[in-house]
C-alpha cells in the first residue's frame, strides 16, 4: 500500500535538535532563551538547533506586539507547528482494531473502530492494512503526509526489534509485527507494548508532561504499570519493567495465568472480578459490566470483591512508590469504570503499604477510552520520528 506523504524524514538529526525539538513540542511555545534553560543547552546551540526546523516548517515562530525584542537574538516564542505533518496509531485488543490519525502535536483528527474476525496474524494483517488505507484516504483532506505508524499490544513487546514476543489477548508469539505492517502499509512502522506507548504519550502530552519519575498503572483486562525514571521510559534490560499485575498481593491467593498465585491481576483484573462475584454470590454474572451492575444494586458480597481488589491495586502501587519513588502515579484503564467502588481502598490501602516519603506521591486517575491508547501508539511514531 503507497503512503500518501512524501519521504519525511526528521530535518535535522543531531541529538541538539531531538532534544531542542521534543522540548518545544511539550513544554511550547518557549522563547529560544526558555528552550535553552530546560534542555541544558547554550543558546548558540539552540540556534543552530533551531535553524532548519523552521526552515522545514516544523518549528513556527510567533512574533507578536506583546513580544518585547531582545537584543542579539530574537526573544519571539517558537512553537510546533502541529499541522506539518500527520500520524496514524493503531491499538489492538482481542477483538477489536482501534485506529487515530494525529497531527505532530499527537492531537487526534480522525477515530475508527473495527472488529477483528479473529486474532491470528493472517487474520489481524488484513484489518490492520484496510484501517490503515482508510486513515491515509481521511489525510488526503488535510493535505500534508502521514510520516509514520504506531501499534500497541498488550504483553511483551520488543520494541527495538519490532517483534510481539508474547501477547496472551491475541495469543501471539514472536510475531514480526513491525515487518509485517511496513510491508501491508508502507509506512515507518514503531511496536510497543501497549501500556508503554500510554506512558509516552502522557509523558510528553498528557499528565507526565513536565515529571522526571512517573509510572502509569492500568487496569481492567490485565494490570500494566509504565514507569518513567529519570525522564526516560523505561522498559528494563529485557522490556518486561514494570510487570506489577504479577507482584504478589494476596498470600496463598488465586491462581494465576502465569503460573503463580496471588497476583495482583489474579485479583483485580477484569476476568479476576468477575470469576470472584460469581463464586461468592452465586449469581452467574458474563462480564466486567454484569459484576459492576450487580455491586452497584448493593449487593454486599460483589461489594467486598470490589473493596479487596482495591486494597490489591493499592498495594501493588505502594510496591512501585517505594522501589522507585515517583513523583505522581496514574491510574488509568477502563477498570476505573468502577473506581467509585474502591477508590477508598487504593489510597487506604497505599497508604498503609507506602514507606516514610513514597507516601508523599500524588494517585491521579485519569479515565481514557481506548482511542486514547491508539493515540499512544502514534505518539511512539512520532517519538521515533523525532529519534528520541
Amino acid at each position: 500500500m503507497p503512503s500518501t506523504s512524501p519521504a519525511g524524514t526528521f530535518p535535522a538529526h543531531t541529538p541538539a535538535a531531538s532534544q531542542i525539538f521534543t522540548t518545544v513540542l511539550t513544554h511550547g511555545p518557549l522563547t529560544r532563551q526558555e528552550a535553552a534553560r530546560r534542555a541544558g543547552l547554550s543558546p548558540a546551540a539552540v540556534t543552530k538547533a533551531v535553524r532548519p526546523l523552521i526552515e522545514a516548517g516544523f518549528l513556527v515562530e510567533d512574533a507578536g506586539p506583546e513580544v518585547r525584542p531582545a537584543v542579539g537574538r530574537p526573544a519571539n516564542p517558537v512553537r510546533v507547528d502541529g499541522g506539518r505533518a500527520l500520524f496514524a496509531g493503531l491499538k489492538a485488543t482481542g477483538d477489536e482494531l482501534i485506529g487515530v490519525l494525529t497531527d505532530l502535536c499527537c492531537r487526534i483528527r480522525v477515530a475508527r473502530r473495527v472488529p477483528l474476525p479473529g486474532r491470528t496474524p493472517s487474520e489481524v494483517l488484513p484489518v490492520v492494512a484496510d484501517l490503515v488505507r482508510e486513515l491515509l484516504t481521511e489525510a488526503e483532506g488535510f493535505g500534508v503526509g502521514v510520516l509514520g505508524l504506531g501499534i500497541a499490544v498488550a504483553g511483551d513487546v520488543d520494541r527495538t526489534a519490532g517483534t510481539v514476543r508474547r501477547s496472551p489477548f491475541l495469543d501471539w508469539r514472536d510475531v514480526p509485527l513491525a515487518g509485517l505492517a511496513e510491508e501491508a502499509t508502507g509506512l515507518p512502522v514503531t511496536v510497543d507494548n501497549d501500556v508503554r506507548a500510554l506512558t509516552v504519550a502522557e509523558q510528553w502530552f498528557g499528565d507526565g508532561v513536565g515529571l522526571a519519575d512517573f509510572a502509569v498503572v492500568t487496569v481492567g483486562a490485565g494490570i500494566g504499570c509504565g514507569l518513567v525514571v529519570h525522564g526516560r521510559v523505561v522498559s528494563g534490560a529485557h522490556g518486561v519493567a514494570g510487570e506489577i499485575g504479577h507482584v504478589p498481593v494476596v498470600p496463598d491467593g488465586p491462581p494465576c495465568h502465569c503460573g503463580d498465585r496471588g497476583c495482583l491481576e489474579a485479583v483485580a483484573s477484569d476476568a479476576a472480578i468477575t470469576a470472584r462475584v460469581r463464586e461468592v454470590t452465586g449469581v452467574p454474572v458474563v462480564d466486567a459490566a454484569d459484576a459492576l451492575a450487580l455491586a452497584r444494586q448493593g449487593n454486599a458480597g460483589a461489594r467486598a470483591v470490589y473493596a479487596r481488589a482495591g486494597e490489591a491495586i493499592g498495594r501493588g502501587i505502594a510496591t512501585v512508590a517505594n522501589l522507585l519513588g515517583p513523583e505522581r502515579v496514574i491510574i488509568s484503564g477502563e477498570g476505573l469504570a468502577a473506581y467509585d467502588l474502591f477508590a477508598g481502598q487504593i489510597r487506604d490501602a497505599f497508604t498503609a503499604a507506602a514507606f516514610g516519603s513514597a507516601a508523599r506521591c500524588e494517585i491521579r486517575t485519569r479515565p481514557l477510552p481506548f482511542e486514547e491508547w491508539a493515540r499512544g501508539a502514534a505518539a511512539t511514531a512520532i517519538q521515533s520520528f523525532v529519534g528520541r
